[in-house]
Formats: structure tokens, C-alpha cells, sequence
């Protein structure tokens, strides 16, 4: 008999030994992180950045594949007993020798998620994890000038790439409400003493919000820098105004946490089927906010319509598409994804 036979063998005795649950569950108890498990990862630290943001320290397990410095990571955390998915940019340098990775997070208000991993995380807590994902990244040939132009936890991606990227000539506008509410403040101007960045912080609570039409004064070669830019939609909705405008959108490379709303429909009463549960739904409301504010068990990943984690069939009525205005009509085989799209009128989700 071959080895592959025996181990065959093996495995079935197991499997009978350990009904109803299988050998792989008692291995997931022993040995979480190991080969060939579901992909997750146990936090090992979190350190505090700021009062409302903290960087999580991550060991991840043997089937991560790595990333890329802007890339991001989804993460599947269990919230009193329902596992949520988000989806944070890798902050760590993608050469870190003791193979841990980072996210940085900036808990928002009412954020499940968010406030759980900055308040209450604690070092030996499993997370599941997806491999790391994303093309908010550097090109293999580096442009000689480079531009970064972020707000609030915008910064977040882009310091994976400062930490990350060796390039010559780097520029840093970043804004923040005040000097203490910029997330990773000291190590920024540790950059700048070491010559490796320029940077201009904008303190929106005393200079006022920031002016794409200030990059004139502020980086006065700005058209000739290729940019990065991440941070709140009316930020980046005037950037690829700015960049059309003058020439060189190509040039502009944006990283969008939340989808533009661009136009709302009427809302309605929203059914899930399967539950037996409704709510009462705005037009501007995300399908994935209502149904989880309902206590339904909803997919998700990436919350702003890139994964497709959250596809589900509609089964009845109209949902409108938050980026584009786009109304879906329900018939069979139809899927929506429930992040971007909002109820048009009375519908009828599958969940």
C-alpha cells in the first residue's frame, strides 16, 4: 500500500474518531496559523496613534502571500458573536523581517468594526484574514517625482508606500483637523529630518479645509508630479476636477475608502426574505448598512464596491447604484451588490 494510501486510511479513522466534527477542526484549536487552514492571522499588538487611531500588529499565517506597499487587506473580525468583514490598508513595509504585518485604523462613529479594533483588540485574538488585494500601488518603473496628497486616514495607504518605496523626490500634503490628529505625525517628520519627504500638513480646524487650487503655492510643480491621492470624496471629487482641468488626469492615482454618492433614489421598505426581517430604508443608505443595522447577517468585504464580497440576488423591486444612479430592476439571476446600492422604492433582498 502507498504512503498516500495510508495517509488516506488514516484520515477516514480520524474523521470517525472525531464526528461530528472533523480532523481539520482540532488542528484549527492547535495550530490556527498553520499550512493548508483558512487564512488568518492573530493580533499580536496594538499601538495607539492617535485618540481615535491605532496600528495593529498582525502575525499573519503560512498561506499569506504577501503584498503590496498601497495594497489592502479584508478582515474578518467576530463583533459579540457576528463576524464582520472590513477591509484596512497594509501599513507595513513589505520586506518586514519578522513577517508581521500592520493595518492602521481610525475608529469612526458607530464603526463596529473600527472602534473593536482600536478599543477593545487584544494581543492573541484570531482574525481571519483574505490575501492582500488592491492597484492603489506604485509602478515597477518609479517616476521620478512623486506627489501624495491625502486627508484624515487617507494617509493610511500612502505610508505603506513611504515606508516602502525609496524614492528621491517625494511630496507629502496631508490634512487633519490638528497637529495631534495626524496619524503618524512623528515618524513623518523623522522622514523629513532624514531628507526623504517634504511635507505640508494642513490643520483643517485652523488653516480651513484643503484647497486643491492651494497645490499651486504648496507644490508648484504639482502637473509635472505623477500623485497619489486618498481621503475623504469631496477631497478627491475636486483633485480629478483639477487634474482634468488642467491637462493631466492620467497623472492621478486615487484610492476611494466610501463610494461618491452621486445620485439617491426615493428609498423604501426593504424586505429580507429569508430572515422574515424589514426596515425602513433611506436613499442614500447602503443596502449592506440597512440590513446589518437590522441584525441580518449580510456577506461583505471591501464596503465600496470593488470585492463583489457582498453580491446578492434581488428578488423583488429597484435598488439604485450610489456611484453611478443606475437603476437595477429585479428578475431572475439579477445580483446587486448591497455596499454601493440603495433601495429605489420598496425591494425585496435575498438574505
Amino acid at each position: 500500500m502507498t504512503s498516500t494510501a495510508l495517509r488516506g486510511r488514516a484520515w477516514k479513522l480520524l474523521e470517525m474518531v472525531t464526528t461530528p466534527l472533523l480532523p481539520s477542526d482540532y488542528l484549527d484549536l492547535v495550530s490556527p496559523l498553520r499550512a493548508g487552514a483558512d487564512l488568518r492571522g492573530r493580533i499580536e499588538a496594538v499601538h495607539p496613534e492617535t485618540a481615535d487611531a491605532a496600528t495593529v500588529v498582525i502575525r499573519p499565517g503560512r498561506g499569506w502571500r504577501g503584498h503590496t506597499a498601497g495594497q489592502y487587506v479584508r478582515i474578518g473580525v467576530d463583533v459579540d458573536g457576528v463576524r464582520l468583514w472590513r477591509a484596512y490598508s497594509l501599513t507595513s513595509p513589505t520586506d518586514r523581517r519578522d513577517g508581521r504585518v500592520t493595518v492602521t485604523v481610525k475608529a469612526i462613529p458607530d464603526g463596529k468594526v473600527s472602534n473593536h479594533l482600536v478599543r477593545r483588540a487584544k494581543p492573541g485574538t484570531l482574525i481571519h484574514l483574505d490575501q492582500a488585494t488592491g492597484d492603489f500601488v506604485l509602478p515597477r518603473a518609479r517616476p521620478a517625482k512623486v506627489l501624495y496628497l491625502t486627508a484624515g486616514s487617507g494617509i493610511t495607504p500612502v505610508m505603506g508606500m513611504l515606508r516602502d518605496s525609496g524614492l528621491d523626490d517625494v511630496v507629502l500634503v496631508h490634512s487633519a483637523p490638528r497637529p495631534q490628529d495626524v496619524i503618524f505625525r512623528a515618524e513623518l517628520h523623522r522622514m523629513v529630518a532624514d531628507g526623504k519627504l517634504r511635507l505640508t500638513e494642513v490643520h483643517s480646524d485652523t488653516d480651513g479645509m484643503l484647497d486643491v487650487t492651494r497645490l499651486e503655492e504648496l507644490v508648484p510643480d504639482w502637473a509635472e508630479r505623477e500623485t497619489w491621492a486618498c481621503g475623504p470624496a469631496g477631497l478627491l471629487d475636486a483633485a480629478e476636477k483639477h487634474w482634468g482641468e488642467h491637462g493631466v488626469p492620467e497623472r492621478l492615482h486615487i484610492e476611494r475608502f466610501r463610494p461618491g454618492v452621486v445620485v439617491t433614489g426615493d428609498g423604501g421598505e426593504v424586505t429580507f426574505s429569508v430572515t422574515g426581517r424589514t426596515a425602513d430604508a433611506g436613499g442614500a443608505t447602503p443596502l449592506l448598512d440597512v440590513g446589518e443595522e437590522a441584525g441580518v447577517l449580510m456577506p461583505s468585504g471591501c464596503r465600496m464596491g470593488i470585492c463583489f464580497g457582498c453580491l446578492t440576488p434581488l428578488k423583488a423591486g429597484a435598488v439604485r447604484d450610489l456611484r453611478t444612479g443606475e437603476i437595477t430592476e429585479a428578475e431572475p439571476g439579477v445580483l446587486i451588490q448591497t455596499c454601493v446600492s440603495a433601495a429605489a422604492g420598496p425591494c425585496d433582498i435575498e438574505r
